[in-house]
């Protein structure tokens, strides 16, 4: 009979129902802990720099900005809450009760879905403002876009809610001893969490960025062509070429980032049932969070309002009376 030393265990009291404590070579574990937890801290420190500027500066309160507060807010609670805990579970035992392991499962589809939503948002918008540029101040306006974020978060909330709700129901059905945390997802509803978090807003995005990437080098190439017989014909078309290099870098990191932060995960599900099991789960999943630290390089770092927002910030002059009128554009 195996002998099994009491100091192994998440619970020595409880000698036959519980888990082992997870063991890594100290030289990994402190790395490895130590890497997660600053990708942790720089997701919510950039974060919360765009929630503050988007809603301190009033010039900063557009329907493209909005948006960018929606996904800086989801991304924010990824960093603040699902990172450190998923690292947790995942390298030490599970001491927070099954209750509260079915209610982290719960906002980790319910943050990243919400996510993921807005990105699509995000795209939708792009592509009004550059297919149909003259229409897009009535089309799109703050208050149905508003309406809009209201509906993707109450959409995450409740198709969240559908896929863990045997769990939140009766906590710690699934788990075989005291000290993990384990979520089982039935195949219907693991194949409609693909499609809906993965197949669909994927191609969504490549579709519509795809063709505001042709709009915008059709309109360039229009440019060039009208502009052949003037006499600065050559440093026009320099600045013309550029402009067709930016936005091909432009949707080359929206799309490529995305998908190689959220590929990598799925696919891994789809083609391993057992995957959540392997020693590669841990990264590709915090691979999968890593997206949310890359948005706001992505969708705000590159605008200039962001840099100066920044500045104000973090030299307090937004505590100054009437600093929400400031000139940031």
């Amino acid at each position: 009979m195996e002998v099994v030393d009491t100091a192994e265990l998440c619970f020595p009291q409880l000698l036959n129902t519980s888990c082992k404590k997870p063991t890594s070579p100290w030289p990994e574990a402190v790395i490895l802990q130590t890497l997660l937890s600053t990708i942790s801290l720089l997701t919510v420190a950039l974060n919360l720099l765009v929630i503050i500027s988007v809603s301190h500066f009033r010039q900063l309160h557009t329907p493209t900005n909005i948006l960018l507060l929606s996904l800086a807010v989801s991304d924010f609670l990824v960093g603040l809450l699902l990172m450190p805990i998923e690292l947790l579970s995942k390298t030490s035992c599970w001491f927070f009760g099954d209750f509260m392991c079915s209610l982290y499962k719960y906002l980790s589809y319910m943050i990243t879905s919400a996510s993921v939503g807005v990105m699509v948002l995000i795209s939708i918008d792009r592509y009004v403002a550059i297919c149909d540029p003259l229409r897009y101040t009535t089309r799109i306006t703050v208050n149905r876009i508003k309406l809009c974020v209201c509906l993707c978060w109450l959409c995450a909330v409740s198709s969240s809610s559908l896929f863990v709700k045997d769990d939140l129901t009766q906590p710690g059905r699934y788990k075989s001893c005291y000290g993990e945390c384990v979520i089982v997802i039935d195949h219907i509803a693991g194949t409609v969490d693909l499609v809906l978090n993965f197949i669909v807003p994927v191609t969504v995005i490549i579709v519509l960025y795809l063709r505001v990437f042709a709009v915008a080098v059709s309109q360039a190439r229009a440019m060039r062509s009208h502009i052949t017989a003037v006499t600065l014909r050559l440093s026009v078309t320099q600045k013309t070429n550029k402009s067709e290099l930016k936005a091909a870098r432009t949707l080359g990191i929206l799309v490529v980032v995305f998908l190689m932060c959220f590929c990598p995960l799925y696919c891994g599900l789809l083609i391993d049932e057992n995957f959540a099991q392997s020693s590669y789960e841990l990264f590709l999943l915090f691979l999968f969070y890593f997206n949310s630290c890359l948005n706001p390089v992505i969708y705000a770092l590159f605008y200039s309002w962001f840099r100066k927002a920044v500045k104000l910030i973090l030299t307090l002059q937004i505590l100054q009376t009437g600093s929400r009128e400031a000139n940031v554009l």
